[in-house]
């Protein structure tokens, strides 16, 4: 599929719900998880319950997170970013749904957005539900723990990094200033439940849209997924931006396997302004049924 059918696809709806993925963050250095087939390349990420019940495993995390987290916070929005900003502001956009916690949609200026998987700029204790800002959290790191800041090692996705041959048993990690309870990022770890009004929020948007507009995601998570399937069953159009397999291919009425960034760039050519659009679908779509918490998971 070209990108004149693309821009078409655009053009002929006024209310697309917009699904991302870590296709969209990856030129602005931030490396995803799977490749091309939707495959794993490197080890899956912790899970909430091995963070949870193992104090090693929870060492390490923080002591890759600590080294990881300054370029993470670093990443600037890239073109991808803007150009969906842009079609924002051309009143073209029901809801961004992004699955990424690098909160770039909204540095480049998008407002209507869900973090479906949460913020990594934020800590949260599993006690008393304070939030921390990362960045206090940071330095608060590596006050208990300098040494470790002289260490290096290269970047993972989420602001993890490889570091590897170390003790993480000497890595001291603080518990909630509050109440003494575990802190975590305030992200939605594997095995861990997307919270339920936020499920019911982007059901709610979707139920409006006019299109779904897939772009830099493979699809694997099942709780980003499942509204394609959603979309599917409601008889939305469905197209896909990015590089490989997805596994929503058989949904797809449109699929372009090439950059985000450039395919999406003659969204920045005129930013402000609303291109010339078909007559859309004037019904607004029944809500979604099954707007429950589910797991964040690679499977059903």
């Amino acid at each position: 599929m070209s990108l004149p059918e693309l821009q078409s696809f655009i053009a002929r709806h006024e209310r697309i719900f917009l699904l991302t993925g870590a296709g969209c963050s990856t030129d602005s250095g931030i490396p995803d998880y799977r490749d091309r087939d939707g495959a794993w390349k490197r080890p899956q990420p912790v899970t909430l319950q091995a963070f949870v019940g193992d104090e090693l495993l929870r060492r390490r995390y923080w002591a890759r997170s600590l080294i990881g987290w300054p370029r993470f916070c670093q990443a600037r929005p890239n073109a991808t970013h803007q150009a969906l900003a842009a079609l924002e502001r051309r009143g073209q956009v029901e809801m961004l749904l992004t699955q990424n916690v690098d909160r770039l949609h909204q540095a480049a200026g998008s407002e209507a957005v869900i973090d479906l998987h949460g913020r990594l700029d934020q800590i949260r204790c599993l006690g008393c539900e304070l939030r921390l800002p990362r960045q206090e959290f940071q330095q608060w790191l590596g006050e208990l723990n300098g040494d470790w800041l002289q260490l290096d090692a290269a970047t993972a996705p989420d602001g993890d990094a490889d570091l590897e041959g170390v003790d993480f048993m000497s890595f001291r990690v603080p518990d909630c200033p509050r109440c003494g309870a575990l802190l975590k990022p305030d992200v939605v770890f594997f095995g861990e439940h997307v919270p339920g009004a936020r499920v019911e929020r982007a059901f709610a948007h979707l139920g409006r849209a006019d299109a779904l507009l897939v772009v830099g995601s493979s699809l694997m998570v099942y709780s980003g997924f499942r509204f394609a399937q959603a979309a599917a069953r409601a008889g939305l159009p469905i197209a896909a931006l990015g590089y490989g397999r997805t596994r929503a291919d058989d949904l797809l009425a449109l699929k372009v396997e090439a950059s985000c960034a450039q395919t999406l760039a003659f969204l920045l050519e005129y930013p402000g302004a609303a291109p010339a659009l078909t007559p859309a679908r004037a019904e607004a779509v029944a809500p979604f049924p099954g707007a429950s918490a589910d797991a964040r998971s690679s499977s059903s």
